[in-house]
């Protein structure tokens, strides 16, 4: 059965903010989320094991203990959730999952913040645009977030959660970042965080790492890159519409 199980039960959390970080374009979502998790030292705090999800173990060099691919972990005193996934999603099960996570969310007063990468030729520092359901149009507004400069779509496992939220009538941000089509971009991941997830969670993190390791992080995640590069369907981006899509 499809269900979210949390695991320390000792963590209180009031209304919550959670950053997705699924793999995607650029990768923008997953370094961020990655960089929350590590720099803030964050708990993991419960397991998804919704329909459709890879049943895979993921271990880590030098510990033996083994953990589900997708997981969500918490930081209590910041009222902080990270949803930190180790495979793409693929889209035959986005609908299962995004209605699993959803549901869950929901019951527990939880406000998501759904990152995705747009692809683009960069000039300068890369835009960030937002998109919400409900409430989360004001929190948009409250931090000047510019709406979208064209119309598109936000397509793969974070497109499938944005339409359940829109759906469910549960406030829902979207964070859209130019990021690169092919390669892991740290640059890009970084004003998700400044300029996005930072004001809106109310969070202050050092984010100078993305930028001085950004070779070393690219190297980090080439494979999944890669991966994502040849199975382009299991990839959520967002894409502009175009005249006559």
């Amino acid at each position: 059965m499809a269900h979210v199980t949390v695991h320390r039960n000792d963590i209180d959390l009031t209304a919550p903010t959670l950053v997705e970080g699924l793999p995607g374009i650029g990768l923008v979502g997953k370094i961020a989320a990655d960089h929350l998790v590590e720099t803030l030292g964050m708990t993991h705090y419960a397991s998804c094991h919704c329909d459709g999800l890879a049943e895979v173990a993921v271990f880590e060099e030098g510990t033996r203990e083994y953990r589900p691919p997708v997981r969500l972990y918490a930081d209590e005193s910041r009222d902080l959730l990270v949803l930190q996934s180790d495979v793409p999603v693929s889209p035959s099960a986005a609908d299962e999952f995004a209605g699993c996570l959803t549901g869950w969310l929901a019951d527990h007063d939880v406000t998501p913040l759904y990152l995705s990468g747009l692809p683009a030729e960069k000039d300068g520092v890369p835009a960030l645009y937002g998109i919400a359901s409900g409430d989360g149009d004001a929190v948009l507004d409250e931090h000047d977030i510019a709406a979208p400069a064209e119309g598109g779509v936000v397509s793969g496992p974070t497109g499938a959660l944005l339409y359940q939220a829109g759906r469910e009538g549960l406030g829902a941000v979207g964070l859209v970042v130019e990021s690169s089509r092919n390669f892991p971009d740290p640059e890009a991941a970084r004003v998700l965080l400044v300029d996005g997830i930072e004001p809106i969670a109310g969070l202050d993190v050092d984010t100078d790492r993305l930028v001085e390791q950004a070779e070393e992080i690219s190297e980090a995640r080439e494979e999944l890159a890669r991966r994502m590069e040849t199975a382009q369907d299991e990839s959520t981006k967002a894409q502009p519409m175009g005249m006559y899509q």
